[in-house]
């Protein structure tokens, strides 16, 4: 929502970028997606992208395999980066419990209202997420991430492969 002001009457106006409710947070995510991420260093003034994409694929138990795989550009220098994370059912009906490969917790996920905020902490350093869901092809998660030696801004834009964004 946006705010809009008219002499001194204020009123909210939708936004074209509101977000959007899904049913079922692992039945959305299944898929290829491209991913455009950005990374700002903060307290280097650094800045960073990553271009590639990253795929959902059902494992049978429920779970979803995350594999992101793509070119990491940081300080002018391109370098292949991949990860890989387990999207597992969470608790409630249509939510998500997010792993790291190795099975450590990483935050939950539910998408259900089409936004979300998670919360990481990994040591001394604590990761805040915000998702927000455009549509049935987009969709955006962006972390602060803030330490005694990190300070930095992750956007990560996520468009269907086989589908334009336009097609919400």
């Amino acid at each position: 929502m946006r705010q809009q002001q008219s002499g001194n009457a204020r009123f909210i106006a939708p936004s074209p970028f509101e977000a959007t409710p899904v049913t079922d947070t692992l039945a959305y995510l299944e898929g290829v997606w491209r991913l455009d991420r950005t990374v700002l260093d903060r307290a280097t003034g650094h800045r960073g992208t990553f271009h590639g994409a990253v795929t959902f694929t059902p494992l049978g138990d429920g779970t979803l395999h995350a594999a992101e795989r793509g070119t990491l550009t940081w300080e002018g220098v391109p370098r292949h980066a991949e990860r890989t994370l387990l999207y597992r059912p969470g608790f409630t009906a249509g939510t998500a419990a997010v792993h790291f490969a190795d099975g450590r917790f990483f935050h939950d996920l539910d998408l259900r209202r089409g936004e979300f905020t998670a919360e990481h902490f990994c040591g001394a350093d604590t990761y805040a997420g915000s998702y927000t869901v455009f549509g049935r092809n987009g969709w955006n998660v962006s972390w602060a991430v803030r330490g005694p030696a990190k300070d930095l801004l992750i956007s990560s834009d996520h468009v269907r492969a086989d589908r334009p964004l336009s097609d919400n």
